[in-house]
């Protein structure tokens, strides 16, 4: 029996944001950022990448370190970071890794035989006189680059909007705050064949466009499906990934809609980009930070890509999948779940560990910020114990005080008829752990007495539930005093 997959999708010490999906052959790769768990600035590790066969998207597979910051030609003592990263299979059959460098107005390339192997550099992307793009006097820094490879032609997108109208006429608007630009390269996948081309409206000019609230701000990322061209960024609100259309690669892209947020706030999103605006249809019941991701054909399916924050800070982000559906070349909006690449709802029995839960919220609601500044101890968190590491998974919920709610979607119960319900937990704690089958809260499912005083090792406590003959989520509410930690729970 295979494997069940997870979101996030990575085991839990895994930190890999601003995820780009790609199937070479029979494997889908995953590229990204690599963050350190309680991080204090984005992307400090090196680049690594993961991959699992089309055919289980439940077996992961670590590939190692593909790329260090040290082996840039301007970063040899490794005080830069390199940020989100993409990668495509040249003409010439070779893979080509695109990435920014902190405080480095270029994008540098990397290139290796073989997808997950060793990554040498190989260049930056230059105009024909071997100036680099981002530092003419004419250039905007080329941020978060995405490239295609699309019937022999190379097709590089790269760049940064303004958030805020505060950003584009503050004094960094020179470097970065302008908008996503298009440049096509030579075979070489270094050299631009032509100026680059603004390719999408920002904040300041998006006025009868199509675009208003959903403006381009960062994560630039391009697919062709159907032949026609996907646009794929994060918008202004920064927690969702929206996606644009068009016929060709170089422009006349019209918004299409919202495909994720971790917030998961619905399709629709936010009425505008102030931070207590409301959003439309949902409530926000995930903790908001930035997003970056994109989508993926794998085999005759479409997934979304996208991450989550943790550890409550803005630098330790872990990825997220989910299947998104498209249908006459548009895409609907992929709800968070707990289950997102296992080809339907985790089976209605066995251990499964707190830290896959798709919604988590205090008594209060989430913040609208993942910063420490924001959610702070009187939230709910994602955390693990001990410091950065590729081994020793041991993540969990911590901090639920009274009102805080975990989410998990969702169960096939139709298949599966468990009786009872037990919880790993530790902490200082004295109330009721109460199991409904939906975020309203309308249903009780069962009720655990917690009684707990060990702020170390894990315990068990069990009881009852009463699970819907239906597929069902799982919400865990915590009522009464002190706090506990929650790592996982088992149905029997």
């Amino acid at each position: 029996m295979k494997k069940q997959a997870f979101n996030p999708y990575l085991p839990s010490y895994e930190y890999v944001p601003d995820g780009e999906p790609h199937v070479f052959g029979d494997r889908l790769y995953i590229y990204g950022s690599h963050d350190k768990f309680n991080g204090k600035r984005f992307c400090e590790n090196d680049y690594v990448a993961w991959s699992t066969p089309v055919d289980d998207l439940a077996d992961w597979r670590y590939e190692g370190v593909i790329y260090k910051k040290t082996q840039d030609i301007d970063n040899a003592n490794g005080d830069k970071v390199m940020y989100a990263p993409d990668v495509a299979r040249g003409v010439d059959g070779k893979y080509y890794l695109y990435y920014g460098l902190e405080n480095d107005n270029k994008i540098g390339v990397a290139v290796c035989d073989s997808p997950a192997g060793k990554y040498h550099f190989l260049g930056c992307v230059q105009d024909k006189n071997g100036e680099y793009w981002g530092r003419r006097p004419q250039d905007f820094m080329p941020f978060d680059p995405g490239i295609l490879v699309d019937d022999g032609r190379v097709y590089l997108y790269a760049g940064q909007g303004p958030m805020m109208e505060k950003m584009a006429k503050s004094e960094y608007k020179r470097h970065f705050r302008d908008s996503s630009y298009f440049v096509e390269l030579e075979t070489d996948m270094l050299t631009m064949k032509q100026e680059p081309v603004r390719l999408l409206p920002n904040i300041m000019d998006s006025a009868g466009t199509g675009f208003e609230n959903h403006e381009f701000f960062e994560a630039n990322s391009i697919r062709k499906f159907d032949d026609k061209y996907y646009f794929i960024y994060s918008s202004v609100q920064s927690h969702e990934l929206c996606w644009a259309v068009s016929d060709r690669p170089d422009g006349d892209f019209t918004y299409g809609g919202v495909l994720t947020s971790n917030g998961d706030v619905g399709p629709l999103g936010f009425t505008s980009t102030k931070s207590y605006a409301k959003p439309l249809g949902y409530e926000v019941k995930n903790y908001i930070g930035n997003n970056h991701g994109s989508v993926e054909k794998i085999k005759d399916r479409y997934y979304v890509f996208g991450h989550r924050h943790t550890a409550r800070n803005m630098f330790s982000r872990q990825g997220y999948a989910e299947e998104i559906k498209f249908k006459n070349g548009k895409f609907e909006y992929a709800e968070l779940t707990s289950c997102g690449l296992n080809d339907g709802p985790l089976m209605g029995v066995g251990e499964y560990e707190a830290r896959i839960a798709c919604h988590l919220y205090s008594k209060k609601g989430p913040t609208w910020s993942a910063h420490k500044l924001v959610q702070n101890k009187e939230h709910p968190a994602f955390m693990q114990d001990g410091l950065d590491r590729e081994d020793n998974p041991n993540q969990y919920i911590q901090n639920m005080k009274d009102g805080a709610v975990a989410g998990f979607r969702y169960f096939d119960f139709e298949s599966y008829e468990p009786d009872s319900i037990s919880v790993k937990i530790r902490g200082k704690a004295n109330g009721y752990f109460y199991i409904y089958d939906d975020a309203d809260k309308k249903n009780i499912l069962g009720k655990i007495a917690i009684v707990v005083n060990d702020k170390k090792n894990f315990c068990c406590v069990k009881d009852s539930l009463t699970v819907p003959k239906k597929n069902s989520a799982l919400y865990f509410e915590y009522k009464g005093k002190g706090y506990l930690d929650f790592y996982s729970f088992e149905l029997k």
